[in-house]
C-alpha cells in the first residue's frame, strides 16, 4: 500500500438518493437542510480484502442466548466464552472455535479489538466478553503485544476500568485524551463534508486503525441512539474510528443517515473490519447512548455475531423496535414534532421524547453503499437456545 496513493470518491448523486432512506417508515426529517456533498478520502488498497465488510458471510446473523449469562448486572465469563465458540462454530461452519477464528485471524496479525466505553460503567462493551476475545486470540497463536483493544475516548476506558479488568500483555488505546485531541488521527484519510457550516468540515480516522492494525474485531453494544436511532455494529466502527462526527448533529436534525455508511466504506477501515460481535448482556431500549436509568435497560442475554455489519444492525433494530412497543415507548421511525424536546434531562426519563428526529434508516443506506444486507427477508437469522 503507498501512502501517496489515495482514492476520492464523491458523495453527492449516491448520498442523494440515500438521503432519507428510511422515508417509507416515517422517516421524512421534515425541513432537514439540503444535504451536502460528502467526500471520501481514503487509501487505495491494491488489493481489497475479502475479508473486510460484508465479509465472508453477508447476510448472516448468529444469535445465541443463554439465560445465565448475565445476572444483577453480573457477567459470567464461562458462560459467556461457551456462547461465543458455539456462535463462532454456527458463523463459520467449522467443528472448532480454533478452526472458526483461523478464518479471519492468522498468528502474525495486529488484532484490533474495538470496545464501545460508552456508557460505562452501567452499559457497554463487558470486560468478560473481551477477555474471552483475547483467549481465543492467544489460543490461535496471536502474540499477547498483537493484540489492541481500543476506543475513541481515553477517559471511556477509564470509567469502565478495562485498565484493571483486562489481562496484562495487550495494549490498550485511547485515541483522544482531552478535548480538540488529534495527535493520534491520519490527516490523510478523512470524510469531508458541511453539514451546518461548521468550521473544522473534516473526520479524520484514528492512526491506529489506518496505520497500525491489521484486523478489526467489533465489539458494540445493543444500545438506542439519540440521533442515529441505534448504536450498532456501523456507528460503533464509524462513530467511534473518525473524529469530529458530533457536528452531524444540531437538533432536532442529524446527518447520522448516510454519514455512517460513508464513514464506514473508508479504506483501509472497511477491508480491517472482519468480525463483528454485538454485546446484547444488556439492552438499552431508550436514553441511549449513554443513560443510567435502569428503568430503560433490561438483561438480553443475548450475543450476536456476522461478518456483515449491516444484518447484525437490521436484527438489533427490529429487537429494540419491539421491545419499545412492547413497552409502549414512542417507535423509533416517530418523526412527530410533538415528541421533540429540549431538555436531556426529559429524554432520558420519557420514552415518549426525542432529542433529534433519529435516522434509523442509517442502516439502510449503508446496505445501499454495498456495506451488507439490511432487508429482512434476506438475512439468514440464526438462533441459538444454549443451557
Amino acid at each position: 500500500m503507498d501512502r501517496r496513493d489515495f482514492v476520492k470518491t464523491a458523495g453527492w448523486g449516491s448520498a442523494a438518493l440515500l438521503f432519507n432512506s428510511g422515508l417509507g417508515r416515517g422517516q421524512a426529517n421534515p425541513s432537514r437542510p439540503a444535504l451536502p456533498p460528502i467526500e471520501v478520502h481514503g487509501i487505495r488498497l491494491r488489493k481489497p480484502s475479502k475479508l473486510g465488510i460484508p465479509g465472508l458471510f453477508p447476510g448472516r446473523v448468529v444469535e445465541v442466548f443463554h439465560g445465565d449469562s448475565i445476572a444483577g448486572n453480573r457477567v459470567c465469563q464461562p458462560i459467556v466464552g461457551r456462547m461465543l465458540d458455539e456462535g463462532m462454530k454456527e458463523l463459520t461452519g467449522e467443528n472448532s472455535p480454533a478452526a472458526a477464528w483461523q478464518r479471519f485471524i492468522e498468528p502474525h496479525d495486529v488484532v484490533g479489538i474495538k470496545i464501545n466505553s460508552s456508557g460505562a460503567p452501567v452499559c457497554y462493551s463487558s470486560p468478560e466478553i473481551v477477555r474471552e476475545i483475547i483467549a481465543a486470540l492467544r489460543s490461535i497463536g496471536v502474540p499477547a503485544h498483537n493484540i489492541v483493544v481500543f476506543d475513541r475516548y481515553s477517559y471511556e476506558i477509564e470509567l469502565g476500568s478495562y485498565q484493571a479488568l483486562l489481562p496484562v500483555g495487550p495494549r490498550l488505546v485511547g485515541i483522544e485524551y482531552g478535548a480538540f485531541d488529534a495527535a493520534r488521527y491520519d490527516f490523510d484519510v478523512y470524510c469531508d463534508a458541511d453539514f451546518f457550516g461548521e468550521s473544522e468540515t473534516r473526520s479524520f480516522l484514528a492512526r491506529v486503525v489506518s496505520q497500525e492494525v491489521t484486523k478489526i474485531i467489533n465489539i458494540p453494544t445493543m444500545k438506542d441512539h439519540a440521533a442515529s436511532g441505534v448504536t450498532g455494529c456501523l456507528k460503533n466502527i464509524g462513530y467511534g474510528c473518525f473524529n469530529n462526527v458530533a457536528r452531524t448533529h444540531q437538533a432536532p436534525y442529524t446527518y447520522t443517515d448516510p454519514f455512517i455508511g460513508y464513514l464506514c466504506s473508508t479504506e483501509p477501515l472497511r477491508s480491517r473490519a472482519v468480525l463483528h460481535i454485538m454485546d446484547g448482556m444488556r439492552e438499552v431500549w431508550h436514553g441511549g447512548p449513554i443513560t443510567s436509568n435502569w428503568e430503560f435497560i433490561r438483561e438480553a442475554k443475548t450475543l450476536f455475531l456476522g461478518t456483515d455489519p449491516v444484518a447484525v444492525d437490521t436484527v438489533e433494530l427490529e429487537a429494540i423496535e419491539k421491545r419499545r412497543r412492547e413497552e409502549g415507548a414512542i417507535s423509533l421511525w416517530d418523526n412527530d414534532p410533538s415528541t421533540l424536546t429540549k431538555s436531556d434531562a426529559e429524554f432520558h426519563r420519557d420514552c415518549h421524547k426525542n432529542l433529534y428526529f433519529r435516522q434509523p434508516g442509517h442502516i439502510a443506506a449503508a446496505g445501499k453503499l454495498g456495506l451488507g444486507v439490511f432487508d429482512l427477508k434476506r438475512i439468514d437469522h440464526r438462533q441459538l437456545r444454549l443451557a
